[in-house]
């Protein structure tokens, strides 16, 4: 096997000596637990809904695995300017497929949120609007901040494309996905040193549209009320995941022994975790709780050392995104909050949220890879230390 010394000026031996080799291990090795945990619940979940053959799931997800591991890579090659126009490009893109799914989306549970495209199956564009959006927002963000009196010009740009891609989202509708892209966004405005009154100013609006969501969507309105008066059945899905972490104890019932992703719906994707917890335990569930929080606090130290206002608020989004989105689908699992369908981040089952979650993730390892000059111009050229 070939090693890479630091004298290699090839390019993929100053990727492999600029990269941050720690996050990218952290994330494979949650890669390595979707194929386990897949490999573990989705025979159950195909051989309960009649599929053609019990390895369906866990085949398709091998394909999306390997291509989210190559799409990571891949990208974690490009500089900060190349990150930024590949965003550009992906929002563009995501923003105009999730505006399609609004004509001609297939309607599942009253939304639109999937195209079926063909060769391709099911797509949610949405799910590649989080990270390129995250992106986006923070260039325009920078170029604000650094524009002087001409500013508010990259301000209204920016505010008006989270108010359209709010506005999308609402109508398919997907609440869930407003709340992570509106979290993003006002963590990058707070990043970015904005007025306190300002930011206090749009939390009062996030809250507002929270509680309006509540009494506009009879969806969210019937999660919450589940969530917190219990009513009788409505919880199935979540008193089923909590007897799976009880039957699995500290050290778990051993792998492919659980019983309850035989009756577990979603097994295999929003409630995977509760898989872990009956066959793993305790202790591989505070493990992959460890991973994630690793590569967000990893990844915030990382920044400590950057002056380029666009790479902070970019990582520090895609950063706030990937935290936002494992807590929301282990916090759903163990009651903590009310459900919302959201995929634990590789480690749950999906083609669109496997490579979307590995397209931030690029990005991610991209804009934190250790450069020896700051100026984009320089990291373009693969100054990289």
């Amino acid at each position: 096997m070939m090693a890479l010394s630091r004298a290699d000026t090839s390019t993929l031996g100053r990727w492999w000596w600029s990269v941050d080799r720690w996050t990218l291990a952290a994330l494979l090795t949650l890669v390595f637990f979707g194929y386990v945990m897949v490999l573990a619940a989705a025979p159950a979940v195909a051989e309960r809904i009649g599929a053609s053959s019990r390895n369906m799931f866990f085949v398709r997800q091998v394909v999306y695995l390997a291509g989210a591991s190559a799409v990571m890579a891949g990208i974690s090659l490009l500089s900060p300017k190349g990150v930024k126009r590949l965003a550009l490009l992906g929002f563009a893109g995501a923003l105009l497929l999730t505006m399609a799914t609004l004509v001609i989306g297939a309607e599942v549970k009253g939304a639109r949120r999937w195209l079926n495209l063909p060769m391709l199956g099911s797509l949610q564009p949405s799910e590649f609007l989080k990270p390129c959006f995250a992106v986006v927002a923070a260039w325009l963000i920078a170029e604000a901040k650094t524009a002087g009196r001409r500013g508010w010009v990259a301000w209204a740009i920016v505010l008006g494309l989270y108010g359209l891609v709010a506005l999308v989202l609402q109508r398919q509708p997907d609440i869930g996905m407003l709340l992570v892209v509106t979290t993003v966004f006002f963590t990058q405005v707070f990043v970015a040193g904005i007025n306190l009154a300002i930011v206090a100013a749009l939390g009062g609006l996030g809250v507002s549209g929270l509680v309006g969501a509540y009494f506009v969507f009879h969806h969210v309105q019937r999660r919450v009320d589940q969530f917190l008066f219990g009513e009788g059945g409505a919880n199935y899905q979540v008193d089923v995941a909590l007897e799976a972490f009880g039957a699995g104890g500290m050290m778990g019932v051993g792998p492919g022994e659980g019983r309850m992703k035989n009756v577990l719906p979603d097994a295999h994707a929003d409630f995977v975790f509760a898989v872990v917890g009956e066959e793993f335990g305790l202790l591989i569930c505070l493990f992959i709780l460890g991973l994630f929080t690793f590569v967000v606090v990893r990844g915030l130290m990382r920044l400590l050392a950057e002056t380029d206002l666009y790479v902070i608020l970019a990582a520090a989004g895609l950063l706030t995104q990937f935290g936002l989105q494992a807590f929301i689908n282990m916090a759903s699992s163990l009651h903590l909050i009310p459900t919302k369908g959201m995929t634990l981040p590789f480690v749950s089952y999906g083609g669109s949220s496997v490579i979307a979650i590995a397209l931030g993730m690029g990005f991610l390892l991209a804009l934190t890879r250790r450069r020896m000059n700051r100026g984009e111009e320089g990291a373009a050229q693969g100054g990289y230390r």
